[in-house]
């Protein structure tokens, strides 16, 4: 999922960088009010900036609240990034980048125009360890067959289905499906190899997409979207003919 993560960012901020703005003085105010609360070690202060559920790179959970934030503040606020964040210039190092929100730097944080921090991509050491852990968990609460992965993307769960990604690395993906009732230890009713990864727009909205035969599943991820819209779901096509179409819930990610 890194990679993907990575993808998102990189292309987000291409697409964006001719359309970045200096950043203008009343939001420079609370940029440097933020800096020197990080400078400083203010963990309660910071956590009343956070909008919370903060989420961290998967399979790590997100942070839910200012209490499970404090707690692990030094995990995610280490000597790198508080350096970054320190020593950083609000007029230099800090970007508006439209309805998005300002960036530092190329990304590592984003705060909304209201001074709340939307965002953590940067990524601690002690973050890298505790992610790799949980992925050396996960490889043993799944079925035999489908334990060989180099990280977990996501599982969806519809009325009928319970799927699962799997990033295999160099760009390719599994998807993997049970009937709602199995459990992933379970032998999976389908798998499928070979998946790729897209991007749609620059707004994060995002789908996999599997073939198999005359078969092509599509896993949508939705960001962007209308009020009320499921956050993902599910498509099959058969001979380029839509045969299925659910909505999905992001059980983990």
């Amino acid at each position: 999922m890194k990679i993907v993560r990575l993808f998102l960012i990189y292309f987000m901020f291409c697409a964006l960088s001719m359309s970045a703005q200096d950043l203008k003085p009343e939001y420079q105010k609370f940029v440097s009010k933020f800096i020197s609360e990080v400078k400083s070690g203010n963990k309660t202060a910071v956590s009343n900036r956070i909008k919370f559920p903060l989420k961290r790179d998967y399979p790590i959970p997100a942070i839910k609240n200012k209490t499970d934030f404090v707690k692990k503040y030094d995990q995610i606020f280490d000597p790198i990034l508080v350096e970054k964040i320190s020593k950083s210039d609000p007029a230099k190092d800090w970007s508006e980048m439209g309805w998005r929100g300002i960036m530092l730097n190329q990304g590592d944080l984003w705060i909304d125009t209201d001074g709340k921090i939307i965002s953590i991509n940067y990524q601690s050491e002690a973050e890298k360890k505790l992610k790799n852990s949980l992925i050396a968990s996960q490889k043993k609460n799944v079925n035999s067959s489908i334990s060989d992965f180099k990280q977990p993307v996501a599982v969806l769960e519809t009325s009928k289905f319970r799927i699962r990604i799997d990033d295999l690395g160099n760009g390719k993906y599994r998807y993997a499906s049970w009937s709602i009732k199995q459990k992933m230890t379970d032998k999976p009713d389908l798998v499928i190899e070979n998946g790729v990864f897209f991007a749609d727009g620059t707004g994060g909205n995002h789908h996999y997409e599997f073939k198999k035969g005359d078969f092509r599943y599509e896993c949508h991820f939705i960001v962007l979207g209308e009020k009320n819209s499921a956050p993902a779901a599910l498509i099959v096509y058969q001979a380029e003919k839509k045969i299925l179409s659910q909505d999905a819930k992001i059980v983990s990610r």
